[in-house]
């Protein structure tokens, strides 16, 4: 069921521009999640799906465990995502050598080529709807972004204050 095109950010917070930015990130995680759902159709439906399958593409073949440990989310959840990607030919599972129970798994060709595609897509969009934001300012917002993710990752640093 499609979702409804998310609302777009009203007001600034004046309480910094910590807070400013991060408001602007959720904001954009809402409509990067509506764009994504208008662009890559039934292939790419679902966020976890497309995040499993580029996983497995980009990082080669992994345990349905340490993919929901690199997106903390539940083994089950994991599983569930690739069980439907293996129905739909994506991927496949193979005996792990280093572990009797816990198979790995890897994408097809088709899963391969279904990345691709959504890369093309990607790079499309990217570019139409950057307009005219300079290298140097995306280079900023990566170290920025990246910052502030590190520090959260940091528990006792944000933990200490609750």
């Amino acid at each position: 069921m499609p979702r409804r095109k998310p609302r777009p950010l009203r007001k600034r917070h004046v309480r910094g521009e910590l807070r400013a930015v991060v408001d602007e990130t959720i904001a954009l995680f809402h409509r990067l999640a509506w764009v994504a759902e208008q662009i890559y159709g039934d292939e790419g439906r679902s966020t976890a799906r497309r995040g499993v399958l580029r996983g497995l593409v980009r990082y080669g073949p992994q345990t349905v465990p340490q993919l929901a440990r690199a997106r903390r989310v539940s083994r089950q959840h994991v599983q569930e995502v690739a069980d439907a990607l293996l129905h739909a030919g994506l991927v496949e599972r193979f005996d792990n050598p280093r572990h009797l129970r816990s198979k790995l798994w890897r994408a097809t060709k088709g899963g391969e080529a279904a990345v691709r595609r959504m890369d093309q897509i990607d790079d499309r969009v990217l570019f139409a709807a950057s307009g005219q934001l300079a290298r140097g300012d995306l280079s900023i917002t990566v170290r920025t972004l990246k910052a502030m993710r590190e520090g959260f990752e940091l528990t006792p640093r944000w933990r200490r204050v609750l």
